[in-house]
């Protein structure tokens, strides 16, 4: 039987036991995989550079993540069930293709890092990796029509454009949306419980929109989709930040960052699907501190002369470290920064994208006004030029 949620205490009545579980599994499974991870001495070894925690550390917390979020999205579809792509609904059933997509391609994310955690695999490998996940995503319909999204954005009528010239011209931007997502979370995981705090902020954001969007839009799948994707995220994210913080009982590894990045990449493109621009523009500031650290990363490697895929302290939380700012205390500033980009990412539920987009250039403005005034894109002298190798 079909139930309709129209008021913000029903969505929350119903959709808050999706976060708790993810939280509950998340935070039952963490202990259980530190001490495997210990049992087969599955570690991360200290090198004095780039890792620079004082003894080995247990890997495997991402597989705790995995657990998590898909405890939450297993409940929203043990609950309400799928329907087919497409189908007319008034209630909260999910679409059961994209969703079991989305799935697989997670286990698929989750497991490419946890190779890397465990073998050490090259950055070209772990990039087409990535671009083989978002393959999947794109053949289980998600992003398989985000050009239909950029056509709308510049004012273009899409008309009847083909569907397989719409599929030729998405599946890049998908694959580019997919990699960049998880390559930016990735690159923020470099601090004891910084990237699953920022995450996990985040997803509180992104629970925000998508239950806006799930109270105003005309409703569709989608609209539920989003709220339990955006629930799981938040719920596996903060599960596993207790015991991650510092000092760090276990890392959540490549493959706990990858799937957070997946998860946002995801919601990044569900969110172009909502037509509105301004949603998916929404969303992008909410993400704009690992964005805007992946960005300052590469810019200060080209500034350096050093390649652009091997790991150096160019990462902002690195350089406030090495200026002699405790660890604890820029992992906080990091939790303000993204709760403001959270808050930030809310404004388009009460203004207009007249208004929004200034106000983005504005903020945009700012940050890169402090990255220069504390000359974190200074050229370095030969000497101090290091790197992991």
């Amino acid at each position: 039987m079909a139930e309709e949620y129209t008021t913000l205490s029903e969505v929350v009545r119903a959709y808050w036991p999706i976060g708790a579980l993810s939280f509950a599994v998340s935070a039952v499974a963490t202990p259980l995989c530190r001490r495997f991870a210990l049992k087969h001495w599955i570690v991360d070894r200290p090198d004095a550079f780039l890792k620079t925690h004082k003894q080995a550390i247990p890997y495997l917390g991402g597989v705790a993540i995995l657990l998590g979020w898909t405890a939450g999205i297993a409940l929203a579809l043990t609950r309400w069930g799928g329907q087919p792509e497409g189908a007319v609904l008034t209630g909260p059933a999910l679409p059961l293709g994209s969703t079991v997509g989305i799935l697989i391609a997670g286990v698929a994310i989750t497991a490419l890092g946890l190779f890397d955690d465990l073998r050490v695999i090259t950055p070209k490998a772990k990039l087409l990796g990535a671009a083989v996940v978002a393959i999947i995503l794109v053949a289980f319909g998600v992003g398989n029509d985000l050009l239909l999204l950029v056509l709308r954005a510049t004012g273009t009528d899409p008309g009847d454009i083909p569907t397989w010239i719409v599929l030729l011209y998405s599946l890049p931007l998908t694959v580019f949306i997919v990699v960049g997502a998880c390559n930016a979370t990735n690159l923020i995981d470099g601090l004891d419980g910084l990237c699953s705090g920022v995450l996990g902020i985040m997803a509180a954001g992104f629970v925000v929109l998508a239950v806006n969007l799930r109270l105003w839009s005309v409703w569709n799948p989608l609209d539920g989709q989003r709220v339990v994707l955006s629930l799981a995220m938040m719920g596996a994210a903060l599960g596993f930040l207790p015991y991650n913080r510092n000092p760090a009982k276990i890392f959540m590894g490549d493959a706990g960052s990858m799937l957070l990045g997946l998860n946002v990449a995801v919601l990044l493109l569900l969110f172009a699907k909502s037509i509105a621009i301004r949603w998916m523009v929404a969303a992008l500031m909410m993400f704009a501190l690992p964005l805007g650290d992946m960005l300052l990363t590469l810019a200060r490697r080209w500034r350096n002369q050093r390649p652009l895929m091997q790991g150096d302290r160019s990462h902002f939380y690195d350089q406030l470290v090495d200026r002699g700012w405790p660890i604890r205390r820029v992992v906080r500033v990091s939790y303000a920064l993204a709760a403001f980009f959270a808050v930030m990412g809310c404004a388009p539920i009460f203004l207009r994208l007249r208004y929004i987009v200034p106000l983005y250039l504005i903020v945009g403005a700012a940050m890169l006004f402090v990255v220069v005034r504390l000359r974190m894109l200074r050229v370095e002298s030969p000497g101090n030029q290091r790197s992991s190798g």
